[in-house]
């Protein structure tokens, strides 16, 4: 049985990519990194599973994330 996908807060993100945060959200913004998922009011996170495959091989997210815009 697969283990649920974590869901990570911004913290997390930046210490596993080492980016900052203005690159991160610029980047959300770009479609070149996987955008945050509302947990609650307030709160927002990132699926571990889509960080993951991004720090594996960042072009490869941006090219998956351009052809799901165009579709």
């Amino acid at each position: 049985m697969p283990e649920p996908d974590r869901i990570i807060r911004l913290k997390t993100v930046l210490d596993r990519t080492g980016l900052s945060r203005s690159t991160i959200y610029r980047k959300i913004a770009e479609g070149t990194f996987p955008a945050q998922i509302k947990i609650s009011v307030n709160g927002a996170g990132w699926r571990e599973s889509d960080v993951n495959r991004w720090i594996a091989d960042p072009d490869a997210w941006h090219t998956s994330a351009s052809r799901r815009n165009s579709d």
